[in-house]
């Protein structure tokens, strides 16, 4: 679920390339807009119809928590998993960073760099995060999962 069709089609042909008993349930790549009510029941038959175990979401941070959130209890998979840009980069789409960069955790600034003007709002709001998960962690403030609708 996520990217474009482009790299949703690359990404099943590198990943059946490489794990040749590999099964694909199927792939799909919403819009990059709000989906009306027909799209979501269509979306959420074909995902069921599927019958995927594992559903693979790569529609991009927070995007991609809040599509979860809202599906899980209509979708039959037992499993959802966020991806980021994962697909992106398994599909050869966009570069990853640099192994050294990855080890030492600064994939972010790799990615920034090469994408400044999609990620900096996005980067520019972690430190606000790492103080909201500091109260919550000294028992300062309290976020319960129903406000993050």
């Amino acid at each position: 679920m996520g990217g474009t069709p482009e790299v949703a089609n690359r990404l099943a042909a590198q990943l059946l390339s490489d794990f040749p008993g590999l099964q694909v349930a199927g792939i799909f790549s919403p819009p990059f807009r709000k989906m009306d009510e027909n799209e979501v029941e269509s979306m959420v038959k074909m995902v069921n119809e599927s019958q995927a175990d594992i559903v693979w979401v790569g529609l991009g941070s927070p995007k991609q928590e809040f599509w979860m959130a809202k599906y899980r209890g209509r979708l039959q998979a037992l499993v959802l998993i966020g991806v980021g840009a994962a697909f992106d980069f398994l599909a050869g789409a966009k570069p990853q960073a640099p192994k050294w960069m990855q080890r030492i955790g600064l994939e972010w600034l790799f990615r920034l760099a090469t994408e400044p003007r999609r990620l900096w709002r996005r980067y520019a709001k972690y430190p606000y995060f790492v103080l909201l998960a500091a109260a919550q962690i000294l028992g300062l403030k309290k976020y319960p999962l129903e406000e993050a609708k």
